[in-house]
């Protein structure tokens, strides 16, 4: 009996203890308590359709969280589509528009435009979060000890290659030669590791948000030796029905121009499909290695996992070869898996989520107040089963300035609603218009009016699509709540 009275006065002043003798626990023992923690996973170039050979982390994450179906980046290129996650903002008020440095692209146009002082890392590092960066930052950012504010942990890759690389490590230049060990995604995955599970008690009794960024599958897409022609071994491209389109002549004059493609063209883009494919192994075992250390160090149940990718790709879709930063589903469609707390296993969303909505989404789970410039909204109500057609966006914009490194896509501004209406607006005048419908291209569909490979541009300037063209008037110039209420179609 003794033993036992002393026993429950040890437990009763170890609490005392740690609420630091009053009634109100300390900033530490509440956050470990009451805050999620956040494992974000951002792929690089990865198509919504690549997640088919990535079996571990839709096991992982699909069958035990939220997979989402019409999950969106506003605009399809690498340092646009980070600096919205960052901001939660399109573009137009980003002002990074493209991947070269300049004052509207690149590392050096985010930071031009004030957005390296206040944006997710920096709002949640207020919040008392510990932050991590691991992996790639943005276009631009090379060869410099320059770590940015709101980071606690700041482990940049300078590069795009998979060996034989330079990291900046919380300021210090670290040399990766060409071992097996030094392979780029699974070094990534070992600095995850090790932050997620700390040996410093202050640390432990944190949370965190971890910002991983691995390169894969971007090209040059090299595999880890591991997986070079294993299972995957001479899978090719996706044979889409936009797969080297036979018809373009309802298309912008810039798609017209590009000539089918020859059986030497198609046999390159199927080793490189390939090649991404085998990228994307090492990723998966990423994923697998994240989920095994949250589970091991007890946070999996209190902690959030996104895994999604900044823009999709094309592998000979509408007769291009390869690249980004169009309109089309190959580059603007995403991959989007989410787990968590009160997230249902093998639950499913057709709602449009975009990359505006990642920072909105972290504030409001982290209990924190969301900055009046965001133009995304939590996506709290779709994980928690709660949002209805009525209360949730009817509409989202895709934006883009004709890029720098060559592209031959003007600048461009368009509208996607919820019925899967399409409409783009080019400058100089050329206009698309087209009806996805509800089922992503390669899939069956019962709706004969349909097209959601987008062959048939229905845009005709005796009947355009007013009600698109109207809203869309108002998106491209929104700011903060204009951008909700105009998605919302108000």
């Amino acid at each position: 009996m003794r033993r036992t009275v002393l026993l429950l006065l040890s437990v009763a002043v170890s609490i005392v203890l740690i609420s630091g003798g009053s009634g109100t626990p300390s900033r530490e023992a509440q956050a470990i308590t009451t805050k999620p923690n956040f494992v974000f996973i951002l792929a690089d170039d990865m198509r919504k359709d690549d997640l088919t050979y990535m079996p571990k982390t839709l096991s992982l994450l699909g069958d035990t969280g939220m997979t989402f179906s019409n999950a969106y980046v506003s605009n399809a290129l690498c340092c646009p589509a980070r600096a919205t996650i960052m901001r939660g903002q399109y573009a137009h008020n980003t002002g990074v528009w493209d991947n070269i440095n300049g004052t509207d692209g690149g590392w050096q146009g985010y930071k031009s435009n004030n957005n390296e002082t206040d944006n997710l890392a920096t709002s949640l590092d207020d919040a008392g979060y510990r932050t991590a960066l691991i992996g790639k930052y943005l276009n631009g950012y090379n060869n410099t000890t320059y770590k940015p504010p709101g980071w606690d942990k700041w482990f940049a890759t300078f590069t795009f290659d998979y060996f034989n690389y330079d990291v900046n490590d919380n300021g210090t230049i670290k040399h990766f030669g060409t071992t097996d060990s030094a392979y780029l995604t699974d070094v990534l995955r070992k600095q995850t590791q090790s932050f997620i599970d700390p040996s410093g008690a202050v640390a432990k009794s944190k949370p965190f948000f971890a910002y991983v960024t691995p390169l894969a599958p971007h090209a040059p897409a090299q595999p880890a030796p591991r997986h070079l022609h294993t299972t995957y071994d001479g899978v090719k491209a996706p044979r889409l029905d936009s797969f080297n389109e036979a018809e373009v002549e309802e298309k912008p004059p810039w798609i017209q121009s590009l000539p089918s493609l020859s059986s030497t063209q198609i046999a390159d883009l199927d080793k490189l499909h390939e090649k991404r494919v085998e990228t994307l192994q090492a990723l998966d075992d990423l994923v697998e290695g994240v989920v095994s250390r949250l589970q091991s160090s007890g946070r999996l149940s209190n902690t959030y996992i996104v895994f999604t990718s900044d823009n999709g790709y094309h592998l000979g879709e509408h007769r291009i070869i390869q690249g980004k930063g169009r309109p089309y589903e190959e580059d603007n469609h995403m991959p989007l898996l989410i787990r968590g707390p009160g997230v249902a296993a093998g639950s499913s969303t057709d709602k449009l989520v975009l990359n505006t909505d990642y920072f909105p989404t972290f504030s409001e789970l982290a209990g924190i107040s969301t900055p009046s410039y965001v133009d995304g909204r939590s996506l709290q109500p779709l994980l928690t089963g709660t949002a209805t057609d009525s209360n949730w966006r009817s509409a989202i914009l895709l934006e883009a300035h004709q890029s720098k490194q060559g592209g031959e896509t003007p600048t461009y501004s368009g509208i996607l609603d919820n019925s899967g209406r399409k409409y783009i607006e080019y400058e100089g005048g050329v206009r698309e218009f087209y009806n996805l419908g509800a089922t992503p291209c390669g899939e069956p569909t019962n709706n004969l009016g349909a097209d959601p490979c987008e062959l048939t541009n229905i845009y005709d300037p005796a009947t355009p699509p007013d009600d698109l063209a109207a809203r869309l008037q108002v998106l491209k110039s929104c700011a903060g709540v204009t951008c909700r209420l105009a998605e919302d179609g108000q």
